[in-house]
């Protein structure tokens, strides 16, 4: 992978915009104990880089070097990542009697199944650049697996503790990529406590959700690949499956980022966070007019990722959609469910329960006018559907007589 030119000028608090953090220096929050932003020489960028060139390049997200943090291409840990397709839905379309097109962007297509593969990557990235052995982080599932499989990968170790109720194959995949996992009595929440109360005893870093800067980094590629795609330019609405929100905060930093670089102009997507009726902090503060979410009690869904009864950078979620003229909102799980099996039917596509959230949230919003029959809307399926345990909904004929044709056709 030949060297690319770095741009990174500085770290900055994301709510008190203090900017004396170095770059190239180990950092977890901010003194305030709030998420880091990494900050770039955009001026200097805008004279240098050209959009459609960088766009040409192979490499999945890692085509967008001079936007990331990693300065040493030898410090780059790739798995073949690739870009995820954008997939329209003309049956869905037609269905909801809309002229408006929806779009699934489908993230299980990367290494490890899901888009957590794309905030990892540059977390570990950036761990080998700045010389750490030992990781460690709470999991729903997905992120775990995708921490150890980088992890490992780059010769690191990785300690991933998920809630006890993790479905077997989360867990089992995590333990096959080299990671040491744990099942813990408790919810996500809980199992952030224990790697921060570990850090000393262990000597692991703290990979957990937006308690270090660069997970951010890697995900913000979601909203530069997603406006390259629909040629430089961005739909009228994105539904994203909300737990912690480093995907929705990363995507609406790369929004101002590439208007900056003169890549995009001023228009921006309504930004919708979801989540389930379950788990809905960030809808409820929301609704509130808060800022900050209240630490959600009983958190429960069949959507485990967005299943996040707290988040650091809840303020940064809430900015966002507040921002773009964007909403939160919730969906119950037999909505979720229900909306797993329409687009399967009508489109062939096998979305995960986080990513029938985002279509279920869409009809919801469609229903109630705060969306447009019109509009141009991107749904993001954070993971493979094959990693979800699935209703049992087959058809079959288990018998050893004659098949009867006519029986098939009922």
């Amino acid at each position: 992978m030949p060297e690319y030119s770095n741009y990174v000028s500085h770290l900055e608090c994301g709510l008190t915009g203090e900017s004396d953090y170095k770059p190239a220096t180990l950092h977890g929050l901010s003194r305030a104990g709030r998420p880091l932003l990494v900050r770039y020489d955009l001026e200097a960028m805008r004279s240098k880089l050209d959009r459609n060139e960088i766009w040409a390049r192979p490499g999945g997200f890692w085509k967008w070097r001079e936007l990331l943090p990693v300065q040493k291409s030898e410090n780059v840990i790739a798995l073949g990542e690739d870009d995820t397709p954008l997939i329209t839905c003309p049956t869905l379309a037609r269905d909801l009697g809309v002229s408006g097109e929806i779009i699934i962007k489908d993230e299980g297509r990367l290494p490890t199944g899901s888009f957590k593969a794309r905030g990892l990557a540059l977390a570990v990235s950036m761990a080998k650049e700045l010389g750490l052995k030992s990781l460690a982080m709470p999991t729903n599932g997905n992120a775990g697996s995708a921490m150890a499989a980088y992890a490992t990968r780059a010769g690191m170790e990785s300690y991933i503790f998920c809630p006890d109720d993790t479905p077997d194959v989360n867990v089992q995949e995590i333990a096959l990529q080299g990671g040491k996992v744990w099942r813990v009595n408790g919810l996500i929440n809980d199992c952030g406590k224990i790697v921060g109360e570990g850090k000393e005893a262990m000597g692991w870093f703290d990979l957990s959700t937006l308690k270090e800067p660069y997970r951010i980094e890697g995900k913000k590629t979601m909203g530069l690949e997603l406006a390259a795609q629909l040629g430089w330019d961005v739909p009228d609405v994105i539904f994203y499956p909300t737990g912690g929100g480093t995907g929705l905060i990363g995507m609406w930093k790369a929004f101002a980022e590439m208007e900056a670089l003169g890549w995009i102009g001023s228009r921006r997507p309504r930004m919708v966070a979801v989540q389930a009726t379950g788990c809905a902090p960030i809808v409820k503060a929301y609704e509130d007019g808060e800022r900050h979410a209240e630490l959600w009690q009983d958190a429960h869904t069949c959507a485990s990722g967005i299943r996040v009864p707290v988040a650091v950078g809840d303020f940064l979620i809430l900015d966002a959609v507040r921002e773009s003229g964007g909403f939160a909102i919730a969906v119950d799980d037999d909505k979720i469910e229900a909306a797993r099996l329409e687009i399967g039917a009508a489109e062939g596509v096998l979305v995960c329960p986080e990513g029938a959230a985002t279509y279920a949230a869409y009809k919801q919003a469609l229903k109630d006018g705060r969306v447009g029959a019109t509009d141009r809307v991107v749904l993001f399926n954070c993971g493979n559907g094959l990693k979800y345990d699935m209703p049992d909904i087959a058809a079959s004929l288990n018998r050893h007589e004659p098949i009867n044709y006519n029986d098939l056709k009922k």
